[in-house]
């Protein structure tokens, strides 16, 4: 069906549930007839991953080694990504070759900063429209809100809630969502289309997308009330067979699961994790694959098929060149390049600057809002051991939200240093607004509550001093309640002070299970915490920042806590 003929229904439960029994086919866009080539064909795709609405460029960057001449091996922060870049860094690669296509692997929304989740991911899904996004996956982030939300994100409509907020009513998306593993237990029908055809001279290229199977185990239940989540590979198989009786060989993957790199943004060494399974499993038929979700980039050949991430936050554009050959209608080559979306090196599209400006200024009087108030600032400064007041405060918040046995039962929350980004530092009459606690938790992480054994708690908090390049640690703020010793001198893998770990005083268990709360972003692996991604029974809740500013109001007048739940010796 071409996407111009795609009925865009009112926002009602039965006109969305109709939406998803018409669309549980395919989406299709052919571009009139073009002369038979005669070689093969040059086609270019572009795609992103895991935008997570920052239209502003997030302010950690991407790190990058080679941006040191003096040590070209060092990390180094740069400056990359936003809405107003990234369009002109698709703009100017679409212009080197008429047939391509812009594509994502999910997770665009959800988990966003200020600006975007104020008005549910509007603006991100308005932007991305504009800049020329012609298809995604699902992600698990896209159904925070439940499939009605996420159906209103593709149609269009008031917030049933809250209406229309925005500088304009929202139309919904421009680009096409694809769910080809998540189908309505009512329906028995896909919840969007399994995929997407679009033509090149001719040639047709179909576009699978989905999300992982783990979703159900990873988003609140109401996000998922009603879905079935299918088998990643399984699901790709069964297209596979109904693609080629339509006359399409070219086929892509476009899936929100991912793997573990260790090299560079253009290198694959020893990858792991979900993705390197999944592609092993699919069906030959099955070109290429561009993945998403671990927040990781590389360019891998996986099983023979390139497979791609491009990082996060679209400080990469994963850039794909593919040929095409006229008679087999299949793909015969494949490269691709992870383009680093520098501020520097792209400038503000004009039209991305408008749309954000028009909601900065909406999004204004909502960040003055008074939340609460403090007694007296509360530093980030650390102290010997690596304890901060502020990343405690900000693991106190966690824990009291995630506590109850509904909302994951937690004992522990622990938080990596580097998403408290400020201090809360106290005005005169001691107000705090919402603006502030954004500022110091500007990423929107969800919060995620797991079950690890008293051993992995050890684990994890080893692997603060990971490697030599860590060696002074990445140091996890601490809830009230938990403490522990580390000793400076005793070996990497061996900090943590055996019989130190405690829980409201008494010795942690190593075979014993516990409820930890830590941020999506070091639940996924990031910041080298990966013993996290050994968790069990993992639950998503709020986000950092609503927890935080829940924290702040129920307790007027908060000071620092003293810093006196990790110690350190030597």
């Amino acid at each position: 069906m071409p996407l111009s003929k795609i009925p865009r229904p009112s926002v009602s439960t039965l006109a969305l549930a109709t939406a998803a029994l018409v669309l549980a086919g395919c989406a299709s866009q052919q571009p009139p007839q073009a002369p038979a080539p005669t070689g093969p064909v040059a086609v270019k795709v572009l795609a992103i991953n895991d935008f997570h609405g920052n239209l502003k460029p997030a302010a950690g960057g991407i790190r990058l080694k080679g941006e040191d001449p003096k040590d070209p091996n060092k990390l180094v922060t740069v400056a990359a990504g936003g809405a107003e870049h990234l369009h002109t860094a698709v703009a100017e690669l679409r212009r080197a070759n008429p047939n391509h296509i812009f594509v994502a692997a999910g997770d665009l929304i959800g988990g966003s900063p200020l600006l975007s989740a104020l008005f549910h991911d509007e603006p991100t899904v308005e932007s991305l429209g504009l800049m020329g996004l012609d298809v995604a996956a699902v992600g698990n982030h896209e159904f925070d809100g439940g499939i009605a939300e996420l159906l209103r994100k593709q149609y269009g409509g008031c917030h049933p809630k809250e209406g229309c907020k925005g500088p304009a009513p929202f139309k919904g998306a421009k680009f096409q969502y694809l769910a080809a593993s998540t189908w309505d237990l009512k329906t028995g029908k896909t919840v969007l289309p399994p995929y997407y055809i679009k033509s090149f001279n001719g040639i047709p290229m179909a576009f699978i997308g989905l999300t992982l199977k783990g979703t159900p185990e990873i988003v609140t239940p109401a996000g998922v009330a009603g879905l079935r989540f299918d088998d990643e590979a399984e699901t790709v198989n069964k297209l596979v067979p109904e693609l080629k009786a339509k006359g399409i060989e070219a086929i892509a993957l476009l899936i929100h699961e991912g793997g573990l790199p260790t090299g560079g943004p253009n290198e694959c060494p020893g990858i792991s994790g979900p993705i390197v399974d999944i592609v092993k499993k699919l069906d030959k038929a099955v070109d290429f694959v561009v993945s998403g979700h671990t927040h990781r980039a590389y360019t891998c050949q996986i099983d023979g098929r390139l497979v791609t991430s491009g990082d996060k936050y679209g400080t990469l554009i994963t850039e794909i060149d593919l040929q095409l050959d006229p008679k087999t209608r299949d793909v015969i080559s494949s490269r691709a390049n992870n383009v680093v979306v520098r501020t520097e090196r792209y400038a503000k599209d004009p039209a991305q600057t408008a749309l954000i400006k028009a909601y900065e200024d909406l999004a204004a009087p909502l960040a003055n809002r008074v939340i609460g108030a403090i007694a007296a600032t509360v530093s980030r400064e650390p102290d010997a051991a690596g304890a901060t007041a502020m990343g405690q405060l900000v693991a106190d918040a966690q824990l009291a939200a995630s506590s109850a046995p509904d909302k994951g039962g937690a004992v522990i929350a622990l938080m990596n240093i580097g998403g408290v980004r400020e201090a809360l530092t106290r005005r005169a009459n001691g107000q705090v607004t919402y603006g502030d606690v954004f500022t110091v938790q500007p990423f929107s992480n969800n919060l995620v509550t797991l079950s690890l054994s008293g051993d992995q708690i050890r684990r994890l908090l080893e692997q603060q001093w990971r490697d030599a390049e860590h060696a002074r640690g990445q140091m996890l703020q601490v809830s009230r309640g938990f403490a522990y010793t580390w000793d400076a001198k005793a070996p990497l893998g061996a900090r943590v002070v055996p019989g130190s770990l405690s829980l409201n005083g008494q010795p942690l268990d190593m075979a014993a299970s516990y409820r930890v709360t830590v941020n999506s972003f070091v639940a996924s692996g990031g910041d080298g915490f990966r013993v996290l991604t050994e968790g069990k029974n993992a639950l998503t809740g709020l986000m950092d920042v609503d927890a935080l500013e829940l924290y702040i109001a129920a307790n007027p007048n908060l000071g620092p806590a003293p810093l006196d739940r990790v110690k350190r010796v030597n």
